[in-house]
């Protein structure tokens, strides 16, 4: 038989030249027409159309439905869909905000076929004919997160409730999951155990972190010291941890009843063709029901897992625990007590019983002396637990989501939490055309120089993350800490900067009939715009910034400051910053920024060499400052990186290189690698050919215009 050979068969451009810096990342945020339903659908229009409660009317049917090709333990799915809805969500991470059920990324490699998602690939299948039903009224994200409050609620637990808003994806989204190669691997920490970077899970194809322990050590204190680690890289408290550790298990089942290696075959993106995306095939016994392999380890914590009980927590202090293998070989717990050996019935034979069980992770929490004050707590109130399940069941399942404005669906809950980044009510008048136009000139008389009012308007708007939906200009929350004392900030500049902008607004506020008010926020954004104006027209260009008013002032009390701190940059290649602990190099920090913005490459192209042009460099430094007129907003940027007249060498201080002159040897500028990688990656280079081009003064204002105020309204939904 001929080879077969696939246009994929040869190695891809980034394996043959594997020091290319990757644009698929900013590739993807072109990809409207990945989208089926076309650029123009609108999910929140569809959701608003929905028949929320003939939704979960319809999910409650298919939780007591059996289906022989995959019985329910218990005859009830609860627990296996709450098991999806928590790994949708659990990939959540606060260090750059990705992951998480917003694009319904579980349906897609890798976390498809992660062996923490083992099996869950079933449970999409069985929920299938609801998503079919209503299609494009109900996206995958929101069906698999309302699919396991449904469960909760139909076995007796009352959530805090249910938002919907997570728009699917129709690609994987480009994660950096970590740095091992092999699937359970752990080369993710420091010398001292943490996680490197943005990283939650503690190995690769892990939610959170192995049921048995470290490594599967069974070590339930150093388990704790791993469960922290995961959980608050999740942006989880020790509470909400235990809660959700405590709560979860209060439900289903753990499945070991055979060994993997001898029975399991591979996971779907492994599968043949003729499997249709279904991984997984189990060999041994039935397949499924009481000789279904997931985890490996076997068993139930409670003798009634498909009611919301303090069972879990009775059965954790209420007997001395041993170790103990499961079918598969894995390290679990069983009550030292004989009396406890037939406490849990079986899934699925009413004439088998087993002793309750727990997992290393489990006994963590009776054996850290934080989480155990916590969940000895809960054992003795069980309102405080079932309130506390409910707050973190709800922030896992809506961290990803952004603000409140974003919720959609009349069972969001109104009660405002401050991970939530809340802020208040605008109760007043918005400013007009002619109000605009006299705080304009306000600004630009106050002595505040471009550079300035540029750089003050993007250190606001510029913490926005596409990928949570967090940060951003409205707010003013530069102003407070923590933003206000980062470095990349300048904080003295800063510091000048919105005093002399708050001048500005409160002597307008004071003189505004009308019940007209303008907002800091709206004032630092509407600086920016007006510095800009002011430098193209210096560069011979009329333009006008677009500007719509309605941004607020948030409070100190209303703003997390350790968990903002996440949206440090480590690294703003738009300002030339870089930090020496940024996890990444400069040009892939460059393309992570991006990316957390939305940009295109044509937009990342234009922003940095505009913002270069206009002096806006953090500190006011001079590299890539390509040009003899700054703080005018010109392409001198890409007209001068492509110039054959100078050649560029490494400087003797790190990180920066010196472009001379061809002829004469003398010093032109400076650089970092985010300015020259403009000119050295072709991709890049092919973007700033258009903006260096004679005939493309005009495009280059116009476009930057346009990303630019694309960044300042990023996070006005």
């Amino acid at each position: 038989m001929a080879e077969t050979v696939t246009p994929t068969s040869e190695p891809a451009a980034k394996e043959w030249y594997p020091k290319t810096l990757d644009l698929t990342a900013l590739r993807q945020n072109e990809a409207t027409k990945a989208n089926p339903y076309g650029p123009d659908f609108d999910y929140a229009k569809e959701f608003a159309s929905l028949d929320l409660d003939a939704v979960k009317a319809d999910i409650r049917k298919v939780l007591t439905t059996p289906q022989p090709w995959w019985p329910a333990d218990y005859g009830h799915y609860g627990p296996f869909f709450i098991r999806m809805a928590w790994h949708s969500a659990g990939t959540y991470r606060t260090g750059d905000g990705r992951g998480g059920s917003d694009g319904g990324e579980l349906r897609f490699e890798p976390l498809n076929s992660w062996p923490d998602n083992v099996n869950l690939d079933k449970a999409r299948r069985l929920v299938w004919p609801i998503k079919q039903k209503y299609g494009r009224k109900l996206s995958w994200g929101d069906l698999m997160v309302l699919t396991g409050n449904v469960a909760m609620e139909d076995m007796g637990f009352k959530t805090l409730g249910f938002a919907g808003g997570r728009v699917d994806a129709w690609q994987p989204d480009l994660v950096f999951w970590g740095p091992e190669t092999k699937l359970l691997d752990d080369k993710r920490r420091d010398g001292k155990g943490n996680l490197k970077g943005p990283l939650g899970a503690t190995q690769m194809g892990l939610i959170y972190v192995n049921p048995e322990g470290p490594n599967g050590v069974p070590d339930p204190l150093a388990a704790a010291a791993d469960i922290r680690r995961a959980f608050g890289a999740m942006a989880m408290t020790d509470e909400e941890t235990a809660a959700l550790i405590a709560g979860g298990h209060t439900f289903g089942k753990a499945h070991g009843a055979h060994k993997p290696e001898e029975c399991v075959g591979n996971d779907p993106g492994q599968g043949k063709i003729e499997q249709q995306g279904l991984g997984w095939a189990n060999k041994c016994g039935k397949g499924n029901a009481e000789d279904t392999v997931t985890s490996g380890l076997e068993g139930a914590w409670s003798a009634n897992p498909i009611a919301f009980t303090t069972q879990y927590l009775d059965n954790l202090y209420g007997f001395e625990w041993v170790k103990t293998k499961s079918p598969a070989g894995a390290t679990q717990w069983i009550p030292k007590d004989p009396a406890a050996a037939n406490l849990v019935p079986d899934a699925h034979r009413p004439d088998v019983r087993h002793a309750p069980i727990m997992f290393t992770t489990d006994i963590a929490m009776r054996e850290d002396p934080g989480f155990r004050k916590i969940t000895q707590g809960w054992q003795k109130n069980q309102q405080a637990f079932s309130d506390a399940f409910a707050r973190a069941w709800f922030k896992l399942t809506h961290r990803d989501m952004g603000p409140q404005a974003r919720y959609l669906g009349k069972d969001a809950p109104k009660v405002t939490m401050t991970w939530q980044d809340p802020l208040p009510k605008a109760n007043y008048a918005m400013v007009d055309a002619a109000d605009i136009a006299a705080l304009k000139g306000s600004i630009l008389s106050s002595g505040l120089t471009t550079a300035e009012l540029v750089r003050t308007a993007w250190a606001s708007a510029s913490t926005f993350r596409a990928t949570d939906m967090r940060g951003g200009a409205n707010g003013a929350r530069v102003r407070l800490a923590p933003q206000k004392d980062w470095a990349v900030n300048d904080p003295a500049e800063l510091a000048k900067v919105t005093a002399k902008l708050e001048a500005i607004r409160l002597g307008f506020n004071k003189a505004a009939k009308g019940g007209k008010q303008v907002s800091l926020a709206d004032l630092i954004v509407l600086g920016g715009n007006a510095a800009i104006e002011q430098a193209a027209k210096a560069a011979g260009h009329d333009v006008s910034v677009p500007f719509t008013p309605g941004r607020v002032d948030a409070t100190q009390a209303q703003t997390d400051v350790e968990s903002f701190n996440y949206l440090q940059p480590k690294a703003d290649a738009f300002r030339n910053y870089y930090a020496a602990d940024s996890f990444y190099g400069p040009t892939e920090a460059l393309v992570d920024k991006a990316d957390m913005l939305g940009l295109t490459v044509p937009e990342t192209t234009v922003l940095l060499g505009g913002m270069r042009a206009l002096g806006a460099n953090a500190a006011g430094s001079k590299a890539g400052v390509f040009t003899d007129r700054p703080g005018t907003l010109n392409n001198d940027f890409f007209v001068n990186l492509l110039s054959m007249d100078t050649v560029w060498t490494k400087a003797a201080a790190p990180g920066l290189y010196e472009g001379k002159d061809r002829a004469s040897g003398a010093l032109k500028w400076t650089a970092t690698p985010v300015d020259l990688v403009f000119g050295s990656n072709s991709e890049l280079r092919a973007v700033a050919e258009v903006y260096a081009s004679d005939d493309a003064k005009d495009k280059f204002v116009a476009d930057f215009v346009a990303a630019w105020t694309k960044v300042m309204n990023a996070d006005r939904f």
